[in-house]
C-alpha cells in the first residue's frame, strides 16, 4: 500500500513552480501524487516528471471530459473522434509524465445530462471507445482506471456494480476501474461492501471524506474501508482526493461551493495520518 495526494487541491495544471507543494508533501511521507491534467503538451509533462524523480515521488494522472464537444456517448461522429483524441492526448501526457494510472470519469461528459438514463446506443458507443482507447493506453503504458461519479455529476456510471458489469464486459486489460469513498458514500447502499463488487478491477482508490474534505472529520466509515481494502488485498494508492475552488469550472461542475477546510497543511497532514494509522490498525 502506498499513499498519494491529488494536487487538484491547489491547482487544476500543475507546474515546477509548484515543487515547494510537492516537496511539502514528500516530506510529510507521501509516496507519490497525483497530477491533474487538462492542459499542457507531453514536453511540459516530461519536464514535471523530471522534477518528481527527483523529488522522489511516484505519479498518477486524474482528467475528466469537458467541456461540450466531445462526448464519447454522443451520437455525433465529430463528437467521438473528439473524445478519442482527447483521450490518446491525455494517454500521451500521462506517458510523458512517467504516470501509469490515468484516473477519473474518463467515460463520458462531466456534469452533462440527457435527463434520462443511459441507453444502449450510448453503451455500445463507450465500448467501442473505450477499447480503442485502451489498444492505444497499451501500447503507450498507461492502464485506465475509470471512476464512477454520482448521479449529480454523471449519469453513465454511478455504482461500482455499474462499473464493475461495464469493465467485464469491455473486457480490456488497460481499461480497469477504481474506489472512490465520497461517491460510494452517496451512492452505495453498503459502501465498504461495493469494495469487494469492484475488486476484480480495482486498480486505484480516492480517499475522500463525504464532504470531500479532511479525512477522519466527516462520516465515511474509515476503519471498516482499510480493512475491507486490505481484505481485498488491495496494493496500489490510497491517493486523497480533497477539492477546494481553484478551478472555477470544476468546482462547478462537481459542485464545489465552498472551501472544507481552513488550509491545505489540515487536509494533507491529517490526511496522511488518517491514512497510515487506519492501515496499521486495519
Amino acid at each position: 500500500m502506498k499513499l498519494g495526494f491529488n494536487l487538484l487541491l491547489w491547482t487544476p495544471h500543475v507546474t515546477l513552480a509548484h515543487e515547494p507543494i510537492l516537496r511539502a508533501l514528500k516530506k510529510t511521507g507521501y509516496g507519490g501524487v497525483e497530477i491533474p491534467m487538462f492542459e499542457g503538451d507531453p514536453e511540459h509533462y516530461a519536464r514535471l516528471g523530471e522534477l518528481l524523480d527527483k523529488i522522489g515521488l511516484a505519479r498518477s494522472v486524474v482528467s475528466v471530459i469537458g467541456p461540450s464537444g466531445k462526448n464519447p456517448l454522443s451520437s455525433d461522429k465529430s463528437h467521438q473522434a473528439a473524445a478519442l483524441a482527447y483521450a490518446k492526448w491525455t494517454i500521451d501526457c500521462s506517458a510523458a509524465l512517467g504516470a501509469p494510472i490515468l484516473g477519473g470519469p474518463m467515460h463520458s461528459e462531466l456534469g452533462f445530462f440527457t435527463g434520462s438514463p443511459a441507453t444502449a446506443a450510448e453503451r455500445k458507443r463507450a465500448l467501442s471507445f473505450h477499447r480503442r482507447a485502451g489498444d492505444y493506453a497499451g501500447r503507450k503504458g498507461v492502464t485506465f482506471a475509470l471512476e464512477a461519479l454520482n448521479r449529480f455529476e454523471c449519469y453513465f456510471l454511478n455504482t461500482m456494480e455499474q462499473l464493475n458489469d461495464y469493465l467485464d464486459e469491455v473486457g480490456h486489460p488497460h481499461v480497469q476501474g477504481m474506489y472512490d469513498t465520497f461517491h460510494s458514500n452517496i451512492e452505495e447502499k453498503d459502501p465498504v461492501g461495493a469494495i469487494k463488487t469492484i475488486r476484480p478491477h480495482m486498480v486505484h482508490v480516492h480517499i475522500s471524506e463525504n464532504d470531500r474534505g479532511t479525512p477522519g472529520k466527516g462520516h465515511v466509515p474509515w476503519a471498516e474501508t482499510y480493512k475491507a481494502l486490505k481484505k481485498a488485498k488491495y496494493d496500489g494508492f490510497l491517493t486523497i482526493e480533497a477539492f477546494g475552488r481553484a478551478m472555477p469550472a470544476l468546482a462547478a461542475a462537481t459542485r464545489v461551493w465552498r472551501d472544507f477546510a481552513p488550509n491545505p497543511e489540515e487536509v494533507y497532514k491529517l490526511g496522511f495520518r488518517n491514512m497510515k494509522q487506519g492501515w496499521a490498525k486495519a
